[in-house]
């Protein structure tokens, strides 16, 4: 069963200190590879922390690990990664002359995956 969502993608703190580490490092790696969630979303779709989904939009899909917002950080409905090659691949190619492509408020499913 799939729901959609709004996601929002964006930087993280962690994100930004990581890069002096490289961006291949550990925690840079995690942080554009999570996906966040809110609790009672995970709860009423039957996600548990740590599992994978898959996210759709309309320029494409991927498969991520899911982890439960931190408190009230995300309402219900809303979703958040932090920039990079995954979030990328949800986001058109038109940049309406601004050089960036439209990144927030993308309207996605998820859908969790088995195993």
């Amino acid at each position: 069963m799939s729901e959609t969502f709004i996601l929002v993608p964006g930087r993280t703190s962690k994100q930004g200190t990581g890069i002096s580490e490289g961006k291949f490092n550990e925690t840079y790696q995690e942080q554009i590879n999570t996906l966040l969630m809110c609790p009672e979303d995970m709860q009423r779709l039957g996600i548990e922390s740590k599992s994978r989904v898959r996210v759709t939009s309309e320029w494409g899909q991927i498969d991520v690990t899911v982890v439960a917002a931190k408190g009230d950080e995300l309402p219900s409905g809303l979703l958040f990664i932090a920039y990079g090659d995954l979030s990328s691949r949800l986001m058109g190619g038109d940049t309406h002359g601004s050089g960036m492509p439209t990144s927030k408020g993308l309207d996605v499913t998820v859908e969790p995956l088995a195993g």
